[in-house]
Protein backbone atom coordinates (compact mmCIF):
# COMPACT_ATOMS: atom_id res chain seq x y z
CA UNK A 1 0.00 0.00 0.00
CA UNK A 2 3.00 2.19 1.11
CA UNK A 3 4.41 1.49 -2.16
CA UNK A 4 1.67 2.13 -4.50
CA UNK A 5 0.91 4.99 -2.64
CA UNK A 6 4.92 6.62 -3.47
CA UNK A 7 4.27 5.69 -6.61
CA UNK A 8 1.16 7.85 -7.32
CA UNK A 9 2.78 10.78 -5.49
CA UNK A 10 5.86 10.02 -8.07
CA UNK A 11 2.91 10.10 -10.79
CA UNK A 12 1.61 13.23 -9.58
CA UNK A 13 5.11 15.23 -9.45
CA UNK A 14 6.19 14.52 -13.07
CA UNK A 15 2.43 15.34 -14.45
CA UNK A 16 3.64 18.33 -12.61
CA UNK A 17 6.24 19.12 -14.13
CA UNK A 18 5.32 18.24 -17.65
CA UNK A 19 2.71 20.71 -17.36
CA UNK A 20 2.46 23.24 -19.75
CA UNK A 21 0.53 26.16 -17.74
CA UNK A 22 3.33 25.23 -14.79
CA UNK A 23 5.96 25.75 -16.58
CA UNK A 24 4.28 29.38 -18.31
CA UNK A 25 3.95 30.68 -14.98
CA UNK A 26 7.18 29.34 -13.19
CA UNK A 27 8.84 31.35 -16.25
CA UNK A 28 7.25 34.31 -16.51
CA UNK A 29 7.02 35.11 -12.89
CA UNK A 30 10.82 34.24 -12.49
CA UNK A 31 11.82 36.47 -15.52
CA UNK A 32 10.52 39.12 -13.51
CA UNK A 33 11.90 38.36 -10.24
CA UNK A 34 15.53 37.64 -12.06
CA UNK A 35 15.37 41.04 -13.75
CA UNK A 36 15.26 42.67 -9.99
CA UNK A 37 17.89 40.22 -8.65
CA UNK A 38 20.08 40.80 -11.46
CA UNK A 39 19.07 44.86 -10.86
CA UNK A 40 20.16 44.58 -7.48
CA UNK A 41 23.23 42.94 -7.61
CA UNK A 42 24.47 45.38 -9.87
CA UNK A 43 23.50 48.00 -7.85
CA UNK A 44 24.93 46.27 -4.78
CA UNK A 45 28.78 45.94 -6.97
CA UNK A 46 28.37 49.60 -8.31
CA UNK A 47 27.60 50.82 -4.92
CA UNK A 48 30.75 49.31 -3.13
CA UNK A 49 32.99 49.72 -6.03
CA UNK A 50 32.35 53.62 -6.31
CA UNK A 51 32.50 54.03 -2.34
CA UNK A 52 35.84 51.73 -2.13
CA UNK A 53 36.94 53.73 -5.17
CA UNK A 54 36.20 56.92 -3.32
CA UNK A 55 38.07 56.39 -0.35
CA UNK A 56 41.26 55.47 -1.95
CA UNK A 57 41.04 58.82 -4.69
CA UNK A 58 40.83 61.12 -1.52
CA UNK A 59 43.51 58.89 0.41
CA UNK A 60 45.68 59.69 -2.48
CA UNK A 61 44.65 63.37 -2.87
CA UNK A 62 45.18 63.84 0.80
CA UNK A 63 48.56 62.03 0.73
CA UNK A 64 49.84 64.56 -1.99
CA UNK A 65 48.18 67.84 -0.26
CA UNK A 66 49.60 66.87 3.19
CA UNK A 67 52.84 66.94 1.71
CA UNK A 68 53.01 69.67 0.25
CA UNK A 69 51.68 71.50 3.28
CA UNK A 70 54.19 70.12 5.19
CA UNK A 71 56.87 71.26 2.59
CA UNK A 72 55.47 74.77 2.27
CA UNK A 73 52.84 75.58 5.29
CA UNK A 74 54.66 74.73 8.14
CA UNK A 75 57.93 76.59 9.34
CA UNK A 76 60.94 75.22 11.21
CA UNK A 77 60.70 77.11 14.28
CA UNK A 78 62.78 77.07 17.91
CA UNK A 79 61.99 75.08 19.92
CA UNK A 80 59.30 73.57 17.73
CA UNK A 81 58.09 73.47 14.39
CA UNK A 82 55.14 75.36 13.43
CA UNK A 83 51.79 75.83 11.25
CA UNK A 84 52.29 79.02 8.68
CA UNK A 85 47.83 79.38 8.77
CA UNK A 86 48.41 81.86 6.14
CA UNK A 87 50.87 79.78 3.56
CA UNK A 88 48.46 76.81 4.46
CA UNK A 89 45.66 79.23 2.91
CA UNK A 90 47.70 79.94 -0.33
CA UNK A 91 48.53 76.72 -0.82
CA UNK A 92 44.66 75.29 -0.74
CA UNK A 93 44.06 78.82 -3.15
CA UNK A 94 46.61 77.35 -5.35
CA UNK A 95 45.91 73.80 -5.51
CA UNK A 96 42.09 73.76 -6.11
CA UNK A 97 40.48 75.26 -9.49
CA UNK A 98 37.54 77.26 -8.69
CA UNK A 99 33.86 75.77 -9.65
CA UNK A 100 33.14 76.10 -12.81
CA UNK A 101 30.18 78.69 -13.48
CA UNK A 102 26.72 76.94 -12.91
CA UNK A 103 28.66 73.88 -11.09
CA UNK A 104 27.17 72.72 -7.94
CA UNK A 105 29.79 72.86 -4.52
CA UNK A 106 30.72 69.31 -3.91
CA UNK A 107 30.58 67.79 -7.41
CA UNK A 108 33.80 67.11 -8.87
CA UNK A 109 35.74 68.79 -6.23
CA UNK A 110 36.15 67.64 -2.78
CA UNK A 111 36.59 70.12 0.52
CA UNK A 112 39.60 70.31 2.17
CA UNK A 113 39.78 71.49 5.83
CA UNK A 114 42.75 71.98 8.12
CA UNK A 115 43.03 71.57 11.73
CA UNK A 116 45.16 72.54 14.21
CA UNK A 117 46.51 70.17 17.13
CA UNK A 118 43.86 71.40 19.45
CA UNK A 119 41.04 71.26 16.96
CA UNK A 120 40.49 74.88 15.67
CA UNK A 121 40.06 75.33 12.37
CA UNK A 122 42.71 76.64 10.44
CA UNK A 123 41.79 76.57 6.34
CA UNK A 124 38.55 75.16 4.76
CA UNK A 125 38.38 75.63 1.22
CA UNK A 126 34.59 76.23 0.92
CA UNK A 127 35.35 79.49 2.99
CA UNK A 128 37.90 80.41 0.91
CA UNK A 129 36.60 80.44 -2.27
CA UNK A 130 33.27 81.56 -0.55
CA UNK A 131 31.50 78.51 -1.57
CA UNK A 132 26.88 79.33 -1.68
CA UNK A 133 24.57 76.29 -2.59
CA UNK A 134 22.51 77.34 -5.69
CA UNK A 135 19.70 75.37 -7.51
CA UNK A 136 19.21 77.20 -10.88
CA UNK A 137 15.60 77.61 -12.38
CA UNK A 138 14.37 75.70 -15.10
CA UNK A 139 13.84 78.43 -18.20
CA UNK A 140 10.32 79.55 -18.95
CA UNK A 141 8.11 77.16 -21.15
CA UNK A 142 10.84 74.53 -20.74
CA UNK A 143 9.59 70.77 -20.13
CA UNK A 144 11.44 68.81 -18.18
CA UNK A 145 13.25 65.61 -19.71
CA UNK A 146 13.26 61.83 -18.95
CA UNK A 147 16.71 61.83 -17.41
CA UNK A 148 16.06 64.94 -15.26
CA UNK A 149 12.73 63.58 -13.99
CA UNK A 150 14.27 60.07 -13.04
CA UNK A 151 17.03 62.02 -11.58
CA UNK A 152 14.64 63.91 -9.12
CA UNK A 153 12.82 60.88 -8.35
CA UNK A 154 15.94 59.43 -7.28
CA UNK A 155 17.54 62.39 -5.25
CA UNK A 156 13.92 61.83 -3.52
CA UNK A 157 13.74 58.52 -2.65
CA UNK A 158 16.78 59.74 -0.23
CA UNK A 159 13.79 59.85 2.55
CA UNK A 160 11.96 56.36 1.57
CA UNK A 161 14.67 54.27 3.62
CA UNK A 162 13.20 52.06 5.89
CA UNK A 163 16.97 51.84 8.07
CA UNK A 164 17.81 55.05 8.79
CA UNK A 165 21.48 55.25 7.51
CA UNK A 166 24.11 56.15 10.45
CA UNK A 167 27.67 57.78 10.20
CA UNK A 168 30.89 55.57 10.83
CA UNK A 169 32.73 57.90 11.93
CA UNK A 170 32.16 62.03 13.69
CA UNK A 171 35.03 64.71 12.09
CA UNK A 172 35.65 64.92 15.83
CA UNK A 173 36.25 61.31 16.30
CA UNK A 174 38.78 61.63 13.10
CA UNK A 175 40.71 64.40 13.70
CA UNK A 176 41.60 62.91 17.47
CA UNK A 177 42.57 59.61 15.64
CA UNK A 178 44.38 61.12 13.10
CA UNK A 179 46.45 63.33 15.92
CA UNK A 180 47.67 59.73 17.25
CA UNK A 181 49.26 59.09 13.76
CA UNK A 182 46.51 57.26 12.30
CA UNK A 183 44.73 57.88 8.84
CA UNK A 184 40.85 57.36 8.96
CA UNK A 185 38.26 57.07 6.57
CA UNK A 186 34.85 57.44 6.92
CA UNK A 187 31.52 58.38 5.88
CA UNK A 188 28.93 60.57 7.85
CA UNK A 189 26.88 63.45 7.67
CA UNK A 190 28.31 67.22 6.51
CA UNK A 191 26.22 70.30 8.04
CA UNK A 192 23.97 70.68 5.23
CA UNK A 193 22.65 67.36 5.75
CA UNK A 194 24.54 64.86 2.94
CA UNK A 195 26.69 62.56 3.22
CA UNK A 196 30.04 62.57 2.50
CA UNK A 197 32.68 60.21 2.64
CA UNK A 198 36.26 61.39 4.01
CA UNK A 199 39.97 60.90 4.90
CA UNK A 200 41.91 62.34 7.51
CA UNK A 201 45.39 62.71 7.44
CA UNK A 202 47.90 63.65 10.33
CA UNK A 203 49.92 66.56 9.16
CA UNK A 204 53.55 65.24 10.86
CA UNK A 205 56.94 66.65 10.74
CA UNK A 206 59.73 64.16 10.91
CA UNK A 207 57.63 63.25 14.69
CA UNK A 208 55.30 65.47 15.35
CA UNK A 209 51.71 65.42 14.57
CA UNK A 210 51.33 69.58 14.07
CA UNK A 211 47.60 69.31 13.20
CA UNK A 212 45.18 67.26 10.92
CA UNK A 213 43.77 67.40 7.37
CA UNK A 214 40.58 66.45 6.22
CA UNK A 215 39.46 66.14 2.81
CA UNK A 216 35.78 65.09 2.06
CA UNK A 217 33.97 64.60 -0.92
CA UNK A 218 29.72 65.09 -1.19
CA UNK A 219 30.01 62.47 -4.68
CA UNK A 220 28.66 60.08 -2.63
CA UNK A 221 25.12 62.01 -2.34
CA UNK A 222 25.38 61.96 -6.71
CA UNK A 223 26.48 58.10 -5.91
CA UNK A 224 23.32 57.03 -4.31
CA UNK A 225 20.96 59.38 -6.61
CA UNK A 226 23.03 57.40 -9.98
CA UNK A 227 21.60 54.58 -7.62
CA UNK A 228 18.18 54.88 -7.49
CA UNK A 229 17.95 56.00 -11.11
CA UNK A 230 20.00 53.23 -12.89
CA UNK A 231 17.43 51.04 -10.70
CA UNK A 232 14.46 52.64 -11.67
CA UNK A 233 14.46 50.69 -15.70
CA UNK A 234 15.33 47.74 -13.58
CA UNK A 235 11.98 48.36 -11.54
CA UNK A 236 10.20 49.41 -15.08
CA UNK A 237 11.91 46.00 -16.55
CA UNK A 238 10.59 44.17 -13.78
CA UNK A 239 6.77 45.74 -13.70
CA UNK A 240 6.29 44.93 -17.50
CA UNK A 241 7.64 41.59 -17.45
CA UNK A 242 5.24 41.19 -14.16
CA UNK A 243 2.04 42.79 -16.28
CA UNK A 244 3.08 40.45 -19.20
CA UNK A 245 2.70 37.36 -16.85
CA UNK A 246 -0.48 38.42 -15.06
CA UNK A 247 -1.93 39.56 -18.30
CA UNK A 248 -0.46 36.01 -19.99
CA UNK A 249 -2.04 34.28 -16.86
CA UNK A 250 -5.59 36.18 -17.38
CA UNK A 251 -5.80 35.49 -21.43
CA UNK A 252 -4.59 31.88 -21.02
CA UNK A 253 -6.07 30.56 -17.68
CA UNK A 254 -8.79 33.04 -16.28
CA UNK A 255 -10.60 33.64 -19.57
CA UNK A 256 -10.75 30.01 -20.81
CA UNK A 257 -11.94 29.03 -17.13
CA UNK A 258 -14.62 31.71 -17.01
CA UNK A 259 -15.69 30.68 -20.30
CA UNK A 260 -15.70 26.87 -18.90
CA UNK A 261 -17.91 28.53 -15.77
CA UNK A 262 -20.42 30.47 -17.74
CA UNK A 263 -20.72 27.24 -20.50
CA UNK A 264 -21.73 25.45 -16.70
CA UNK A 265 -24.06 27.98 -15.91
CA UNK A 266 -26.38 28.30 -19.31
CA UNK A 267 -26.43 24.44 -18.99
CA UNK A 268 -28.14 24.66 -15.51
CA UNK A 269 -30.62 27.30 -16.22
CA UNK A 270 -31.44 26.71 -19.65
CA UNK A 271 -31.87 22.85 -19.32
CA UNK A 272 -29.16 22.04 -22.34
CA UNK A 273 -27.36 18.78 -22.03
CA UNK A 274 -24.37 19.32 -24.11
CA UNK A 275 -21.36 21.71 -23.19
CA UNK A 276 -20.11 22.81 -26.73
CA UNK A 277 -16.39 25.08 -26.14
CA UNK A 278 -14.11 23.53 -29.39
CA UNK A 279 -11.70 26.69 -28.81
CA UNK A 280 -11.01 25.66 -25.41
CA UNK A 281 -11.10 21.84 -25.77
CA UNK A 282 -8.63 21.78 -28.68
CA UNK A 283 -5.98 23.22 -26.33
CA UNK A 284 -2.84 21.70 -25.81
CA UNK A 285 -2.46 22.08 -22.17
CA UNK A 286 -4.44 21.40 -18.86
CA UNK A 287 -7.25 23.90 -19.84
CA UNK A 288 -7.83 21.76 -23.09
CA UNK A 289 -8.03 19.02 -21.57
CA UNK A 290 -10.50 20.09 -19.27
CA UNK A 291 -12.71 21.46 -21.71
CA UNK A 292 -12.91 17.96 -23.85
CA UNK A 293 -13.08 16.20 -19.95
CA UNK A 294 -16.57 18.46 -19.21
CA UNK A 295 -17.36 17.59 -22.97
CA UNK A 296 -17.29 14.25 -22.79
CA UNK A 297 -19.08 14.29 -19.47
CA UNK A 298 -21.91 16.30 -20.48
CA UNK A 299 -21.99 14.31 -23.71
CA UNK A 300 -22.27 10.93 -21.37
CA UNK A 301 -24.77 12.70 -18.69
CA UNK A 302 -26.52 13.16 -22.20
CA UNK A 303 -25.93 9.98 -23.71
CA UNK A 304 -27.83 8.65 -20.23
CA UNK A 305 -30.84 11.05 -20.27
CA UNK A 306 -31.33 9.77 -23.42
CA UNK A 307 -30.79 5.89 -22.89
CA UNK A 308 -33.12 6.23 -19.22
CA UNK A 309 -35.88 8.17 -21.68
CA UNK A 310 -35.86 4.99 -24.30
CA UNK A 311 -35.76 2.25 -21.33
CA UNK A 312 -38.84 4.33 -19.98
CA UNK A 313 -40.98 3.89 -23.35
CA UNK A 314 -39.28 0.43 -23.73
CA UNK A 315 -40.60 -0.57 -19.61
CA UNK A 316 -43.85 0.77 -20.79
CA UNK A 317 -43.91 -0.99 -23.83
CA UNK A 318 -42.82 -3.87 -22.01
CA UNK A 319 -45.37 -3.49 -19.18
CA UNK A 320 -48.30 -2.87 -20.97
CA UNK A 321 -47.96 -6.17 -22.89
CA UNK A 322 -48.98 -8.37 -20.03
CA UNK A 323 -51.52 -6.03 -18.68
CA UNK A 324 -53.30 -6.04 -21.95
CA UNK A 325 -52.94 -10.07 -22.26
CA UNK A 326 -54.80 -10.12 -18.38
CA UNK A 327 -57.30 -7.72 -19.04
CA UNK A 328 -57.98 -10.18 -22.41
CA UNK A 329 -58.01 -12.84 -20.39
CA UNK A 330 -60.04 -11.79 -17.91
CA UNK A 331 -62.47 -10.77 -19.98
CA UNK A 332 -62.77 -13.84 -21.57
CA UNK A 333 -63.09 -15.86 -18.26
CA UNK A 334 -66.04 -13.56 -17.40
CA UNK A 335 -68.27 -14.56 -20.32
CA UNK A 336 -67.15 -17.93 -20.42
CA UNK A 337 -69.49 -20.96 -19.00
CA UNK A 338 -66.94 -23.62 -19.20
CA UNK A 339 -64.67 -24.19 -16.28
CA UNK A 340 -62.28 -25.79 -18.52
CA UNK A 341 -61.92 -22.80 -20.61
CA UNK A 342 -61.73 -20.41 -17.27
CA UNK A 343 -59.44 -22.07 -16.01
CA UNK A 344 -57.48 -21.45 -19.24
CA UNK A 345 -57.68 -17.89 -18.82
CA UNK A 346 -56.69 -18.08 -15.02
CA UNK A 347 -53.75 -19.96 -16.37
CA UNK A 348 -52.30 -16.87 -18.36
CA UNK A 349 -52.97 -14.83 -16.08
CA UNK A 350 -50.83 -16.41 -13.61
CA UNK A 351 -48.24 -16.63 -16.45
CA UNK A 352 -48.78 -12.86 -17.48
CA UNK A 353 -48.20 -11.89 -13.37
CA UNK A 354 -45.42 -14.00 -12.95
CA UNK A 355 -43.87 -12.53 -16.26
CA UNK A 356 -44.81 -8.70 -14.70
CA UNK A 357 -43.48 -9.43 -11.63
CA UNK A 358 -40.21 -10.90 -13.03
CA UNK A 359 -39.95 -7.90 -15.56
CA UNK A 360 -40.79 -5.49 -12.29
CA UNK A 361 -38.38 -7.17 -10.16
CA UNK A 362 -35.24 -6.83 -12.99
CA UNK A 363 -35.94 -2.95 -13.82
CA UNK A 364 -35.55 -2.36 -10.12
CA UNK A 365 -32.31 -4.41 -10.40
CA UNK A 366 -30.86 -2.48 -13.06
CA UNK A 367 -31.98 0.97 -11.54
CA UNK A 368 -29.89 -0.43 -8.46
CA UNK A 369 -26.81 -1.90 -10.05
CA UNK A 370 -26.39 1.42 -12.16
CA UNK A 371 -26.99 3.58 -8.88
CA UNK A 372 -24.11 1.42 -7.39
CA UNK A 373 -21.90 1.72 -9.85
CA UNK A 374 -22.02 5.17 -10.60
CA UNK A 375 -21.66 5.91 -6.54
CA UNK A 376 -19.75 3.05 -5.36
CA UNK A 377 -15.77 3.37 -4.76
CA UNK A 378 -13.84 1.10 -7.10
CA UNK A 379 -11.24 -1.38 -6.14
CA UNK A 380 -9.21 -4.81 -7.10
CA UNK A 381 -11.45 -7.63 -7.25
CA UNK A 382 -10.29 -11.17 -7.17
CA UNK A 383 -12.38 -12.62 -10.13
CA UNK A 384 -10.70 -16.31 -9.70
CA UNK A 385 -11.92 -16.24 -6.06
CA UNK A 386 -15.59 -14.38 -6.82
CA UNK A 387 -16.17 -17.10 -9.54
CA UNK A 388 -15.27 -20.09 -7.51
CA UNK A 389 -17.31 -19.21 -5.19
CA UNK A 390 -20.33 -18.32 -7.13
CA UNK A 391 -20.28 -21.78 -8.99
CA UNK A 392 -19.96 -23.32 -5.88
CA UNK A 393 -23.59 -21.63 -4.36
CA UNK A 394 -25.32 -22.57 -7.87
CA UNK A 395 -27.42 -25.92 -6.88
CA UNK A 396 -30.10 -28.08 -9.25
CA UNK A 397 -33.45 -26.95 -7.94
CA UNK A 398 -36.90 -27.04 -8.51
CA UNK A 399 -36.79 -23.70 -10.70
CA UNK A 400 -33.76 -25.49 -13.00
CA UNK A 401 -32.12 -29.27 -12.61
CA UNK A 402 -28.68 -27.41 -14.30
CA UNK A 403 -25.79 -27.89 -12.64
CA UNK A 404 -22.85 -25.08 -12.84
CA UNK A 405 -19.51 -26.37 -13.04
CA UNK A 406 -15.68 -24.73 -12.69
CA UNK A 407 -13.61 -25.47 -15.09
CA UNK A 408 -10.21 -26.34 -13.46
CA UNK A 409 -8.58 -25.37 -9.86
CA UNK A 410 -9.16 -21.68 -8.89
CA UNK A 411 -7.01 -19.27 -10.46
CA UNK A 412 -4.79 -17.28 -8.55
CA UNK A 413 -3.73 -13.56 -9.02
CA UNK A 414 -7.04 -13.32 -11.68
CA UNK A 415 -7.60 -9.51 -10.63
CA UNK A 416 -9.51 -6.79 -12.11
CA UNK A 417 -10.38 -2.95 -11.36
CA UNK A 418 -14.61 -3.05 -10.20
CA UNK A 419 -16.99 -3.85 -7.50
CA UNK A 420 -17.53 -6.96 -6.13
CA UNK A 421 -21.25 -6.45 -5.86
CA UNK A 422 -22.10 -5.55 -9.46
CA UNK A 423 -19.53 -8.38 -10.93
CA UNK A 424 -21.18 -10.71 -9.28
CA UNK A 425 -24.59 -9.75 -10.58
CA UNK A 426 -23.10 -9.78 -13.98
CA UNK A 427 -22.00 -13.19 -13.84
CA UNK A 428 -25.47 -14.25 -12.02
CA UNK A 429 -27.21 -12.69 -15.49
CA UNK A 430 -24.97 -14.79 -17.58
CA UNK A 431 -25.50 -18.10 -15.67
CA UNK A 432 -28.97 -18.11 -15.37
CA UNK A 433 -29.53 -17.35 -18.67
CA UNK A 434 -27.06 -20.42 -20.08
CA UNK A 435 -29.48 -22.54 -17.25
CA UNK A 436 -32.27 -21.09 -19.14
CA UNK A 437 -31.05 -22.99 -22.54
CA UNK A 438 -29.08 -26.28 -21.35
CA UNK A 439 -30.63 -29.09 -20.96
CA UNK A 440 -31.11 -30.81 -17.84
CA UNK A 441 -28.34 -33.48 -17.98
CA UNK A 442 -25.76 -30.68 -19.06
CA UNK A 443 -24.05 -28.55 -17.11
CA UNK A 444 -22.92 -25.30 -17.28
CA UNK A 445 -19.44 -24.83 -17.72
CA UNK A 446 -17.63 -21.42 -16.08
CA UNK A 447 -13.92 -20.89 -17.09
CA UNK A 448 -11.28 -18.22 -16.09
CA UNK A 449 -7.97 -17.69 -17.62
CA UNK A 450 -5.31 -15.14 -17.59
CA UNK A 451 -4.02 -13.97 -21.47
CA UNK A 452 -0.82 -11.54 -21.67
CA UNK A 453 -1.33 -9.34 -24.92
CA UNK A 454 0.75 -6.79 -26.72
CA UNK A 455 -1.84 -4.31 -25.76
CA UNK A 456 -1.31 -5.63 -22.10
CA UNK A 457 -3.18 -8.58 -20.01
CA UNK A 458 -6.68 -9.33 -20.12
CA UNK A 459 -8.87 -11.51 -17.62
CA UNK A 460 -11.00 -13.73 -19.94
CA UNK A 461 -14.08 -15.21 -18.28
CA UNK A 462 -16.58 -17.83 -20.23
CA UNK A 463 -19.79 -19.16 -19.50
CA UNK A 464 -20.28 -22.23 -22.03
CA UNK A 465 -23.91 -23.73 -22.34
CA UNK A 466 -25.15 -26.96 -24.35
CA UNK A 467 -28.38 -25.54 -25.56
CA UNK A 468 -29.18 -24.85 -29.29
CA UNK A 469 -26.65 -21.78 -29.74
CA UNK A 470 -27.41 -18.50 -31.29
CA UNK A 471 -28.32 -17.30 -34.79
CA UNK A 472 -25.49 -15.64 -36.11
CA UNK A 473 -27.86 -12.63 -36.42
CA UNK A 474 -28.56 -12.55 -33.13
CA UNK A 475 -25.15 -12.37 -31.14
CA UNK A 476 -25.21 -8.87 -30.82
CA UNK A 477 -29.05 -8.13 -30.56
CA UNK A 478 -29.40 -10.52 -27.35
CA UNK A 479 -27.69 -7.84 -25.64
CA UNK A 480 -30.74 -4.98 -26.00
CA UNK A 481 -33.07 -4.36 -23.64
CA UNK A 482 -35.85 -6.57 -23.36
CA UNK A 483 -34.93 -9.00 -26.37
CA UNK A 484 -37.06 -11.90 -25.49
CA UNK A 485 -36.84 -14.08 -28.15
CA UNK A 486 -35.97 -17.49 -27.09
CA UNK A 487 -36.58 -20.96 -29.78
CA UNK A 488 -39.33 -23.29 -29.32
CA UNK A 489 -40.29 -25.57 -26.82
CA UNK A 490 -38.95 -23.22 -23.79
CA UNK A 491 -41.32 -21.48 -21.53
CA UNK A 492 -43.02 -18.12 -22.02
CA UNK A 493 -42.45 -15.27 -19.69
CA UNK A 494 -39.50 -16.87 -18.08
CA UNK A 495 -37.42 -13.93 -19.14
CA UNK A 496 -37.51 -10.42 -18.54
CA UNK A 497 -34.46 -9.52 -21.41
CA UNK A 498 -32.86 -7.63 -19.48
CA UNK A 499 -30.42 -9.80 -18.07
CA UNK A 500 -27.88 -9.41 -20.81
CA UNK A 501 -28.30 -5.67 -21.48
CA UNK A 502 -27.57 -5.22 -17.60
CA UNK A 503 -24.14 -7.67 -17.51
CA UNK A 504 -23.16 -5.77 -20.71
CA UNK A 505 -23.76 -2.41 -18.93
CA UNK A 506 -21.87 -2.81 -15.69
CA UNK A 507 -18.88 -4.52 -18.16
CA UNK A 508 -18.31 -1.41 -20.39
CA UNK A 509 -18.53 1.02 -17.37
CA UNK A 510 -15.63 -1.14 -15.67
CA UNK A 511 -13.20 -1.07 -18.99
CA UNK A 512 -14.15 -4.34 -20.21
CA UNK A 513 -16.33 -5.89 -22.99
CA UNK A 514 -19.11 -8.52 -23.43
CA UNK A 515 -20.21 -10.72 -26.56
CA UNK A 516 -21.46 -13.96 -27.27
CA UNK A 517 -20.18 -16.83 -29.49
CA UNK A 518 -21.25 -19.74 -30.78
CA UNK A 519 -19.06 -23.33 -29.66
CA UNK A 520 -17.64 -25.16 -32.38
CA UNK A 521 -19.44 -28.39 -30.54
CA UNK A 522 -22.25 -27.00 -30.42
CA UNK A 523 -23.76 -24.32 -27.48
CA UNK A 524 -23.31 -20.90 -26.87
CA UNK A 525 -20.38 -19.13 -25.30
CA UNK A 526 -20.55 -16.09 -23.21
CA UNK A 527 -17.43 -14.20 -23.07
CA UNK A 528 -16.27 -11.41 -20.78
CA UNK A 529 -12.85 -9.77 -20.71
CA UNK A 530 -11.24 -7.00 -18.36
CA UNK A 531 -8.11 -5.76 -18.31
CA UNK A 532 -5.64 -7.34 -15.97
CA UNK A 533 -5.14 -5.35 -12.82
CA UNK A 534 -2.54 -6.16 -10.64
CA UNK A 535 -1.63 -6.05 -6.71
CA UNK A 536 1.65 -5.15 -6.01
Amino acid sequence: MALATATTRAEGFRAFLRSRITRTIFIWNFVGLLVLIVGVLLLTEMRAGLTEAQFRNLRTQGELITNLLIETGTVEGDPYPYVNESAVRTVLLRILPPIAEGGRPGVGRPRIRMFASDGRLVADSDVLYDVLEGQPLPSIGEQESVGDAIGRVARNAQSWRLTPWRATTSLEQEHMRAMRGEIVSGERLNEKGERVVSVTLPLRRVQMVMGTVTIESADVERILVAERASMIPFVIGAAIALFLSSLLLALSIANPLRRLAGAADSLRLTGATRLRLPDVSKRKDEIGALGASLEAMTGALADRIDANERFAADVSHEIKNPLASIQSAVASARTASDPAQQARMLAIVGQDVQRLDRLITDIARASRIEAETARGDLGVVDLGNLLFELCRAYAPDERSPVAVEFRGAKPEGATVFGQAGPLGQVFRNLIDNARSFSPPDKPVQVGLETIRQREGAIVRATVDDDGPGIPPENLETIFERFYTQRPKGTAFGGNSGLGLSIARQIVNALGGRVFAENRPAGGARLVVEMPLREVT
